[in-house]
């Protein structure tokens, strides 16, 4: 989760609403509040269990290797900096070279705590800090992760031109995050396990069916492949893939900063 204060009168989604982006930052916080101590369940429940493989493909596209700086942003409890940590120090042990920095960044601080409890990876380090406004300087990374993130930062574009900025020379970028299914059928199946099952399970299991209706309802207002893809390159990303998972329901985004 990332998110951050935007000037009065921007509006961006909040679910199916349009909000003002200040009060979409205050929403959005309270939702992943809610969520922390749930937040594996989150995921299990959003991606019917299958965000572990979807994050193994996230990873091995990515290609941690030793001695490099890794962001990763709306970093949660650090699912996606542990894969990172553990492949840098395989390839590590294969042929040598320096140890790797994972970065976790989180805008939420329960969401950090909750990672922190779980515990990390020598390589691993966590902070708090903005998806649009990075505590970073420029070009001071070798790559650059949001995984299921992404769609909830009040400015897209902003966070974009962020992971541009930090990144090196020819460092990579890679988003994960749910996207739309490219057959009508499992998009149908899709749509109607996460409408109706979804927030319903959420109440039943965490006591939050608000919080889950919000982020299924974000999932729908997130932009299509083509149309994210397009928004990458309009940050100055070259060489822009995308794969689609699981028929579409998420897709890794990956570009080049070159």
């Amino acid at each position: 989760m990332t998110d951050t204060a935007q000037p009065a009168g921007k509006t961006s989604s909040f679910g199916f609403r349009d909000v003002d982006a200040k009060e979409k930052v205050r929403m959005v916080r309270g939702v992943f509040d809610s969520v922390a101590s749930n937040y594996d369940l989150m995921n299990d429940l959003m991606s019917a269990g299958v965000h572990r493989l979807w994050k193994d493909a996230a990873a091995a596209k990515l290609n941690p290797r030793p001695g490099e700086t890794i962001l990763d942003v709306a970093g949660g409890t650090g699912d996606m900096a542990r894969r990172y940590a553990k492949m840098a120090r395989a390839a590590q042990e294969r042929r040598g070279g320096a140890d790797a920095s994972v970065i976790v960044l989180d805008y939420n601080a329960e969401m950090i705590m909750a990672g922190v409890e779980k515990g990390g990876e020598p390589e691993m380090s966590w902070s708090v800090g903005d998806a649009m406004a990075l505590p970073l300087p420029d070009a001071s990374v070798d790559a650059y992760s949001i995984s299921f993130g992404i769609r909830n930062v009040a400015d897209i574009p902003q966070a974009l031109a962020e992971a541009r900025r930090v990144l090196k020379p020819g460092g990579r970028f890679l988003c994960l995050e749910f996207s739309r299914p490219t057959a009508s059928a499992i998009r149908k199946a899709y749509d109607a396990w996460s409408f109706h099952a979804i927030p319903r399970i959420g109440g039943w299991v965490a006591g939050d069916r608000d919080s889950y209706q919000y982020l299924v309802e974000s999932i729908r207002r997130f932009p299509d492949q083509t149309t994210f893809k397009s928004m990458i390159e309009a940050a100055g990303f070259s060489r822009v893939t995308v794969t689609n998972l699981s028929g579409g329901v998420a897709a890794i985004h990956h570009g080049w900063a070159i």
